[in-house]
């Protein structure tokens, strides 16, 4: 069975005995503009998109970044993505979303060659601010309950004119389908802090209506990850190749800092 390294950037935000550093708090809006971010969240889930997404980890004496990239179909459900973390242990997952199942290539405790399937919905979430099993609808549905929203301005976000969004992940959305073990020190550490963590959430909407990008983050003493999602081709038809049911063993769920 292959191992990630015992990475600080693992665990690095989990830690019982965080304190924030000084950043700058969200501005205070005098209006909220989250319902602009629910209605954009809404247009994009209604067809296919290209993901490309970079999960940057700073921090504790270590750091790495992670990239996914691959395309997803929203409405229809279905999606195929590729995880390359060239730090790790482990430098390359493949997964397909197709329903309610999701399957996995190359994860620990996996033969390279073979896929194994779970149920989509009860994958979880095992670090601060990743998706479970990757999942962009995941990143969707937090960005969508961002409270506390502020209108930035005009922004070019990859070739394309955007207003930016800002405001804050409250402590139910940032920690949603979150593994107990790793929700029970995030708890911990809010109770230190005697608040919510400080996790900030970007979104930037075209002048169709669409979220292309988010961000979301936090900075902490002990260090900071920033997760970057670039949507693009939205609307444009992708091909996902589900693996065949006799090819896939049941797995009843993935660790490791691939899978989220």
């Amino acid at each position: 069975m292959r191992r990630c390294p015992s990475l600080a950037v693992a665990t690095l935000l989990l830690c019982a005995g965080c304190s924030t550093t000084s950043t700058k708090a969200a501005p205070e809006p005098s209006v909220d503009q989250g319902s602009v971010v629910k209605a954009a969240v809404a247009a994009t889930s209604k067809g296919p998109a290209r993901i490309d997404q970079t999960i940057e980890i700073t921090g504790g004496g270590a750091g790495g970044t992670i990239t996914v990239t691959g395309g997803i179909d929203f409405a229809g459900d279905k999606a195929t993505l590729g995880v390359d973390f060239p730090q790790g242990g482990i430098s390359h997952v493949d997964e397909v979303f197709a329903g309610k199942q999701a399957y996995v290539r190359g994860a620990s405790g996996v033969d390279n060659d073979t896929w194994a399937v779970t149920p989509r919905d009860t994958a979880e979430a095992h670090y601060l601010l990743r998706a479970p099993l990757n999942d962009p609808k995941h990143v969707l549905r937090q960005i969508s309950a961002m409270h506390h929203v502020s209108k930035e301005g005009d922004e070019e976000v990859t070739g394309a004119r955007t207003v930016h969004y800002r405001g804050m992940l409250d402590h139910d959305t940032l920690t949603l389908r979150m593994a107990k073990e790793t929700r029970e020190k995030v708890n911990q550490t809010r109770g230190l802090l005697g608040s919510d963590l400080p996790a900030y959430a970007d979104a930037w909407v075209d002048q169709q209506g669409r979220v292309v990008q988010t961000r979301m983050s936090m900075d902490l003493t002990a260090g900071r990850v920033t997760v970057t999602t670039t949507l693009s081709d939205l609307g444009k038809p992708i091909q996902v190749s589900v693996p065949p049911a006799d090819d896939a063993v049941p797995a009843t769920g993935f660790t490791g800092i691939l899978t989220g």
